[in-house]
């Protein structure tokens, strides 16, 4: 790559970029391990501030934070990176244990794009990555919960 401080976004054809940030080790490796099968290239961050270091760095297109993460939670990772113009467009995934209204609330407000409860299924994180990368929408009504 460059010695620029920031990768450029993927050449085409390149694998898409996507960080998991996640302090359960388990999570961690088996989502990670899915997508690098699915053909991703996946950045791994287990703290909010080491998230937000790899998004600085890494430029992935789409970022899975756990909201419970040491340092910084993902809903503040998220704020940060829907308010900073060179990130916003990172489309952002919070994954969760909490599956209350007022848990998916909040993280919608924190900017996130799609809010999803652990337990979850590893091929429609997969499927639904591929879908937000390739510009089509999910049909009305599919709205990952």
């Amino acid at each position: 790559m460059d010695d620029a401080h920031h990768e450029p976004p993927p050449a085409r054809g390149a694998a898409p970029r996507v960080l998991v940030a996640d302090d359960e080790p388990f999570i961690l490796r088996s989502l990670s391990f899915v997508l690098e099968r699915a053909g991703f290239e996946v950045s791994q961050a287990t703290n909010g501030d080491q998230a937000l270091e790899v998004l600085r760095d890494r430029r992935p297109q789409v970022c899975i934070l756990d909201v419970m993460m040491p340092k910084r939670s993902g809903y503040e990772v998220c704020q940060v990176v829907k308010g900073d113009p060179d990130l916003r467009g990172t489309h952002v995934i919070l994954l969760t244990a909490k599956g209350q209204d007022s848990a998916r609330a909040r993280g919608m407000e924190s900017g996130a794009d799609e809010y999803m409860t652990k337990p979850f299924s590893p091929s429609r994180i997969v499927e639904r990555i591929r879908e937000v990368l390739g510009g089509s929408r999910a049909p009305e009504g599919e709205r990952i919960v």
